[in-house]
C-alpha cells in the first residue's frame, strides 16, 4: 500500500513522495510554503490520479520517459522519475493511480 511522505525542504519549504508499497518514490511534489497547502496538494493527486487525461507524458532532452500529473487548472502538482523506456513510464502511471487514493500520510516535517 503506498502513502505521501510529507518533508520540509532546506529552504523551510513542505514537499511530499508518493512512495509505491515497496517503498519507491513514484510521484515527487513541487514545494509548498505552508504544510495546509501541502495537505491539499496531496488530496488534488488523490483526485486528479484517477483522470488519465491528467497525466502529461513527456520526454526529457537526453530521451528519457517521464510524466507529470496536473491538476484541473492545469498546473503540475507532482513529476515522476526519469524511466528508462516508456513500458516503464506507463508502469508508473499505473501505480500513481493504484497507490493514490487510498494513501495514508506520514508527516516527517516536525
Amino acid at each position: 500500500m503506498g502513502k505521501f511522505v510529507i518533508t520540509k525542504r532546506t529552504n523551510g519549504e513542505f514537499q511530499f513522495n508518493l512512495k509505491a508499497g515497496n517503498g519507491q518514490t513514484i510521484l515527487t511534489s513541487e514545494g509548498y510554503t505552508t504544510k495546509a497547502a501541502c495537505l491539499n496538494g496531496i488530496e488534488s493527486v488523490k483526485t486528479n490520479s484517477q483522470d488519465d487525461s491528467k497525466f502529461d507524458r513527456k520526454e526529457s532532452s537526453n530521451g528519457k520517459p517521464y510524466f507529470n500529473l496536473k491538476a484541473s487548472n492545469g498546473q503540475i502538482i507532482g513529476a515522476s522519475e526519469m524511466y528508462e523506456s516508456t513500458a516503464a513510464r506507463e508502469n508508473g502511471i499505473e501505480s500513481v493511480k493504484t497507490n493514490a487514493p487510498s494513501g495514508d500520510t506520514d508527516d516527517q516535517a516536525v
